[in-house]
């Protein structure tokens, strides 16, 4: 239970951290959108951290996390001078698409809608 809380606040903790890092200290060309890191989950040896973004209005999604990826040393090693840890974690970046996801079904949603006769709207 103990070892739960802390891997939750080191979760916390890297994602504040590295959501800085990427919006403000890092100066690749290549990484171009809106980038949120959504989550971070990291191994309970503390050794690998995934880190779960979600990229928008970027030129090309699949470069951008690539070029993120390549940047992920960089990236490690400001979470090192930041967060006293034994151990910085080596950091693994996947691609968070639940956004874009839920924005599909809720243009689905909306379609949907269209169909639904206005009387019965009221009923629900």
């Amino acid at each position: 239970m103990q070892n739960n809380n802390r891997l939750e606040r080191v979760n916390e903790e890297l994602k504040k951290e590295i959501s800085h890092i990427i919006s403000y200290e890092l100066k690749n060309p290549n990484v171009t959108g809106l980038i949120s890191v959504t989550k971070v989950k990291i191994t309970p040896d503390l050794k690998y951290a995934k880190v779960y973004v979600s990229i928008l209005n970027a030129k090309n999604t699949k470069e951008t996390l690539a070029n993120l990826k390549k940047s992920a040393g960089f990236i490690r090693s400001e979470i090192a001078k930041r967060i006293n840890l034994r151990i910085t974690p080596e950091l693994v970046f996947e691609l968070d698409d639940s956004m874009e996801y839920g924005a599909k079904i809720d243009s689905i949603l909306k379609d949907i809608m269209k169909d639904v006769k206005p009387e019965n709207k009221g009923e629900m």
